[in-house]
């Protein structure tokens, strides 16, 4: 496995050139700002900017923006009426947002599957074979 900084190197080239890519999903439908200015996101670790990267293009790449994001988790929860959860859900920033996202579709995918496999006809149950008559025990002898 390849250290974040040789990643960096291989993919983008430098730090600097990771840091403006990961800026250029920072607008307001993916990025909730929560960034300290004085820092920016130069200070922030290779591995965290790549795994933003990473979760920020798949997110734009999915569903385009964070409202599509929330809509596509609250419709997998059944929620869609809750306001207050809404709410709350899109306070949440987009890498947990997409977290959110994975555990909700993987809790849903054997609810679907199943409801899918009840639909389909199913098979008679196999006759089982003629049980074979128990032989019969001998008598123990008896004691004297």
């Amino acid at each position: 496995m390849k250290s974040p900084l040789a990643t960096v190197k291989e993919k983008f080239g430098d730090k600097a050139k990771l840091v403006a890519a990961v800026e250029k999903f920072t607008t307001d439908e993916l990025w909730v700002n929560r960034t300290n200015k004085a820092k920016g996101l130069a200070h922030v670790s290779n591995a965290q900017l790549l795994r933003l990267h990473a979760i920020f293009s798949t997110v734009k790449e999915k569903f385009g923006t964070r409202d599509k994001l929330i809509d596509a988790i609250i419709e997998l929860e059944k929620r869609t009426k809750d306001a207050g959860y809404r709410t709350r859900v899109a306070a949440y920033p987009v890498p947990r947002l997409w977290d959110m996202y994975r555990s909700v579709s993987k809790r849903t995918a054997p609810a679907a599957a199943k409801k899918d496999s009840a639909s389909a006809p199913k098979k008679a149950p196999a006759k089982k074979a003629a049980a074979k008559p128990a032989a019969e025990k001998k008598a123990a002898p008896k004691k004297k």
